[in-house]
Formats: C-alpha cells, sequence, structure tokens
C-alpha cells in the first residue's frame, strides 16, 4: 500500500538534493502521515491522513 493521505491523496514529491558542489542527487518529500482510525460508510478503518487533514477536520475520528 502505498504512503498516500486518504483524504487529499497527497503523496511523497520528488526533487533533488544538491551538495556544496551543486551535485544533484534524487531525494523524496514524504508528506507528514499519520495511521489513525476513521469512520468510512459508519464502520471504524485505519487509513494513512495527513496532519493538514487531520487539523482542518476533514475526516472523522472514530471514538
Amino acid at each position: 500500500m502505498a504512503k498516500v493521505c486518504y483524504s487529499c491523496k497527497k503523496g511523497p514529491a520528488f526533487g533533488n538534493s544538491r551538495s556544496h558542489s551543486m551535485v544533484a542527487t534524487k531525494r523524496r518529500f514524504n508528506p507528514n502521515l499519520q495511521k489513525v482510525r476513521i469512520d468510512v460508510g459508519g464502520t471504524p478503518r485505519r487509513e494513512y491522513v495527513c496532519t493538514r487533514c487531520l487539523k482542518a477536520g476533514k475526516v472523522l475520528k472514530h471514538v
């Protein structure tokens, strides 16, 4: 399973890491994902949700 936000589908972004001599090597920017229990159609499921969606209240946490 890919590390993608359940709500907004945000996934990793890719770019370059630059050394002092400006040599480029590939790197990966991972989103801040948390595995939380959320209500999906009335049933609790464990899904990866980014912290932006959690803070904004875009998902309903299961109690």
